[in-house]
């Protein structure tokens, strides 16, 4: 069992920058829980509290009902895998992954048995003999797992462990981080800055913007429910397209003003507008590339300005009414830089915020 709560959490540093405020955030057990958010958001500040790495300033670590603040890193039964692999470089490979049993006065033939199993898993085995110096980005983080394995830890605690690797390493590392949390009966609390690791990684997002949670969610519910402007724009790749908008009445129908292009809102969104006192104010509409659609009846219209293939599917790049704009479309389609096209949007799927205040509406 590893069931994790924060408690207003503050980290405050002698120069007196405050990194992480009032955190509170619940991790059940066995969860996958990523933070993510810009450098400097707090995340790793964060993780490196749960560690015991850092002290907390303010507020309560409380595991499995137990508070933990005062509790030494290595009683923490946590095992922690870092951005820069922190390998012992004079030894084998071997040796560091049999390092924290060794510790433990383990008996050889039992950390010979644990070493090569984890070493098979990981594709490890016909390295052992090797320092980290002869070993390849993948492998030196490969091998930072097998010596957060062998602890079998209640809690694994990853500080973005797939950033210094290329793009096919990470795919392929990502895979196997998940296939051990399937294999595990621990509960992982991951870091990054990657949202692509987030989205297919984790249980639940916890998403970090100066220190501050700004929504809490499983990838599904943050990618279509965002609570604010800052995770509408964060989560998603490309970014939600953001345009300055009005709600404005036409003949009794609420309709959203985009530059010159009035689009009638679907019942339901009209409703919250009308209990929101949002008629004839300013807001800000968020739409995802996928749900900006062509056709020759549109009321938007702009120029291509670049075309991006990728694979089966294409973007469009273009501006309107001062706002950059994405568009996701089939690669068959026959629009290229420098055409003209009509846009609309699909209006059952379009995110309203309040623009002052910036959350969703």
């Amino acid at each position: 069992m590893a069931e994790i709560q924060l408690k207003h959490m503050y980290k405050k540093f002698e120069d007196g920058v405050t990194a992480v405020k009032d955190f509170n955030l619940e991790i059940k057990d066995k969860e996958f829980v990523i933070f993510v958010g810009p450098s400097g958001c707090g995340k790793s500040t964060t993780l490196r509290m749960i560690a015991g790495l850092e002290t907390i300033s303010d507020g309560e670590l409380i595991i499995d009902g137990k508070r933990m603040n005062e509790v030494p890193s290595c009683d923490r039964d946590m095992a922690m895998v870092f951005q820069n692999y922190a390998l012992y470089h004079h030894m084998s490979v071997y040796d560091n992954i049999a390092y924290s049993m060794k510790l433990k006065r383990v008996p050889k033939a039992e950390i010979k048995k644990k070493v090569g199993e984890v070493a098979e898993k990981l594709g490890l085995s016909e390295v052992l003999d090797r320092k980290p110096k002869e070993l390849s980005g993948g492998q030196k983080q490969r091998v930072a797992m097998g010596r957060a394995i062998v602890r079998n830890p209640k809690v694994f605690l990853m500080d973005e462990p797939l950033s210094n690797l290329d793009a096919k390493l990470r795919n392929q590392m990502r895979a196997e981080i998940s296939s051990l949390y399937q294999e595990s009966d621990s509960t992982f609390i991951y870091v990054t800055h990657d949202q692509v690791e987030a989205m297919t990684l984790g249980t639940k997002i916890v998403v970090l913007k100066d220190g501050e949670i700004q929504q809490v969610a499983t990838p599904k519910e943050l990618y279509e429910h965002p609570d604010n402007l800052f995770v509408a724009g964060f989560i998603g790749m490309p970014p939600m397209n953001i345009f300055d908008g009005a709600c404005v009445p036409v003949n009794g129908v609420l309709h959203i003003r985009v530059g010159k292009a009035l689009l009638p809102l679907p019942a339901q969104m009209a409703e919250k507008l009308r209990r929101g006192d949002y008629i004839n104010q300013d807001l800000m509409v968020g739409v995802r590339a996928e749900d900006i659609k062509l056709a020759t009846d549109g009321q938007l219209e702009s120029r291509v300005e670049v075309y991006e293939m990728l694979g089966d599917y294409a973007y469009l790049y273009l501006t309107y009414a001062g706002q950059k704009v994405c568009v996701r479309v089939s690669a068959n389609t026959d629009v290229r830089r420098g055409d003209t096209i009509r846009i609309t949007f699909d209006m059952e799927k379009i995110h309203l915020f309040d623009k002052y205040r910036k959350h969703r509406i």
